[in-house]
């Protein structure tokens, strides 16, 4: 890895109820999830993405490998363009608001924290208004 490469790759959000999980991702961000073959005995839904563009993304995940936490690693997820929306949809879709939105800086944007149906404790970001 240098810095012409993504650090982040891919991610896998665990699921105990991928259904579950899916609907509330779906509902916060206003996006349809796809649906994955089934391989290893995990079950995933994936976050929109253009194939070959060099952007990283990820996925829900439900296996006995993937287990909820509010510890640990906590990825952030894009909240552009209006990060107010996606934290106003958050406790309605059955999660919950762990840190509020909260200025990190003039050119950095805003930030929160959440815990989502499944219990993983997630961040959101969004970049500062232009």
């Amino acid at each position: 890895m240098d810095k012409t490469t993504n650090s982040l790759n891919w991610f896998e959000i665990p699921a105990l109820d991928i259904t579950r999980a899916k609907k509330f991702y779906e509902t916060i961000f206003n996006i349809s999830m796809m649906d994955m073959p089934e391989m290893m005995g995990m079950k995933m839904a994936g976050f929109p993405a253009e194939m070959g563009s060099g952007k990283a993304n990820g996925a829900l995940a439900q296996s006995p490998m993937h287990k909820p936490s509010q510890d640990g690693v906590v990825i952030y997820l894009n909240a552009n363009p209006d990060i107010d929306a996606v934290i106003n949809r958050i406790e309605g879709a059955g999660g919950k608001i762990l840190m509020p939105k909260t200025a990190i800086g003039k050119d950095i944007g805003s930030m929160a924290f959440f815990a989502d149906t499944e219990g993983n404790k997630l961040g959101l970001h969004a970049g500062p208004v232009k």
